[in-house]
């Protein structure tokens, strides 16, 4: 099977291993978790109530970006479809096993600092979880503490995004390891996803994703690129439970197209196949801490 690196440009087949690994639901994966701790609260995907002014209210808010609302998403399920252990092998999410009518949006590396992606959000509301590379961010850790504050999570994509599985074990161990202690230091809470870079790993990358606190490797069903999504069904249809990779990027990388535009289209393209958007992390049961 082919795979699209992170720029659209399509990718050699990975090594076995990215196929043979495939757990909890599938594999292919496209992330961070605050699951574990205390991340800021979680937001309501609509802007609440369900009165015509609070309708009203909402509808006025996404026709600011030239869209109209999403369905709202249905409470999480009590009984979480994804379990994850405090030991043992760590397992590769490609999507959530729900038969609910979501799709959950990730959104990698940290380039782009858009102001109005901010705006956008605080405006819409769309839960999504954030796979942060400290190359990318360590000039502007607060960007995304506006970001993480409206309850979108903070998850570990690596120190320098290498392709893990052409590097060796202890600079895998270092490019987890390093980014988890910065992220929670900066975010105050520790990621309880991995994504790798390109979506390339081993063996060797889920041990070091094991000894190094996240608790399962995130993957990927649709790739969001400028204004249309890349789709791994060959259908090309978004499924219940698929997870979409999306990342921070600008006018350089699209095109001339900006952050907030790439995302309207995104979610164009998840309202026409009549899906809500959920938090991956509301679908995760971290492991219980002993």
């Amino acid at each position: 099977m082919k795979r699209y690196d992170k720029r659209g440009r399509r990718c050699a087949a990975l090594a076995g291993a990215v196929v043979a690994a495939l757990a909890v639901g599938g594999c292919d994966a496209g992330g961070d978790t605050g699951a574990r701790s205390s991340a800021a609260p979680v937001q309501p995907t609509a802007t609440g109530g369900t009165t015509a002014a609070a309708r009203a209210a909402e509808a006025t808010l996404w026709r600011k970006w030239g869209l109209t609302p999403l369905p709202s998403a249905p409470q999480p399920p009590a009984d979480k479809p994804v379990k994850l252990s405090a030991s043992g092998p760590v397992p590769v999410l490609t999507h959530i096993p729900t038969p609910q009518r979501v799709v959950f949006i990730t959104i990698d590396d940290g380039q782009e600092k858009d102001p109005r992606f901010v705006e956008m959000m605080r405006d819409l509301k769309v839960p999504f979880t954030m796979f942060l590379t400290n190359d990318a961010i360590k000039s502007d850790y607060g960007y995304f503490k506006q970001l993480q504050a409206l309850g979108n999570h903070v998850q570990n994509h690596t120190l320098h995004h290498p392709q893990m599985n052409a590097v060796p074990q202890a600079r895998q161990k270092e490019e987890v390891c390093g980014n988890q202690k910065i992220l929670t230091r900066e975010y105050g809470t520790s990621p309880l996803l991995f994504r790798p870079p390109y979506g390339a790993y081993n063996t060797g990358t889920k041990t070091a994703v094991a000894e190094c606190g996240p608790k399962a490797i995130v993957w990927w069903r649709e790739s969001m690129q400028i204004h249309n999504m890349t789709y791994q069904d060959p259908g090309k249809k978004l499924r219940p439970g698929d997870i979409i990779l999306a990342h921070f990027r600008g006018p350089s990388e699209l095109k001339g197209a900006t952050m907030t535009q790439m995302f309207a289209d995104l979610l164009k393209h998840i309202q026409e196949q009549g899906f809500a958007v959920a938090r991956l992390e509301d679908y995760i049961q971290p492991p219980t801490e002993h």
